[in-house]
């Protein structure tokens, strides 16, 4: 366990908040802590009157899909115009989606599209995920990316954890 790890991550999470610019790429294990500092960077943005589109994934796609319907609120176009153009966009579980051909192209152009527009994304990603080498490829530009590796147990896992001492009343 690191917990200087999460420190860091912590330290460049509320630098990015304050300041978006860049991709602050967050990895790490399931019950890191990675979607938590996504949505406290997310939520010091709104509070900062920055607008945001926080979004799973996989729920991402799940809405591309669904836009095509005749009876969609939203069209496909404009949907989404409005995630590759977001003043900040955090997409959360990158690599957890199914690895359709559609899903990888859509994810591909997203991520062009920003990383060319250099527009500021945060971006979670479980540790070991391999990605498509056209995905992967934006993520490994250091002069824009910052890689943060997350590295604590699972806070879910509370066998991960040495058991809490329990404390008592002291009788009388």
């Amino acid at each position: 366990m690191d917990v200087e790890t999460l420190s860091t991550a912590f330290e460049v999470a509320f630098a990015f908040a304050e300041a978006p610019k860049g991709w602050p790429v967050l990895a790490g294990a399931h019950g890191s802590g990675k979607t938590h500092l996504a949505a406290a960077i997310a939520n010091m943005c709104i509070e900062g009157g920055r607008p945001v589109f926080f979004v799973g994934v996989s729920d991402l796609l799940d809405h591309l899909r669904a836009s095509y319907a005749p009876t969609s609120d939203i069209g496909y176009s404009d949907l989404f115009q409005q995630v590759k153009e977001a003043p900040l966009l955090v997409l959360d579980g990158l690599g957890g989606q199914s690895a359709t051909p559609w899903a990888e192209e859509k994810l591909y152009q997203l991520l062009v599209h920003r990383h060319n527009a250099r527009l500021p994304t945060v971006i979670t990603v479980d540790s070991g995920v391999e990605l498509k080498p056209a995905l992967s490829s934006r993520l490994k530009d250091m002069r824009f990316v910052v890689p943060i590796e997350i590295e604590v147990p699972d806070y879910r896992d509370q066998t991960a954890r040495p058991p809490a001492r329990s404390r008592r009343a002291p009788s009388r």
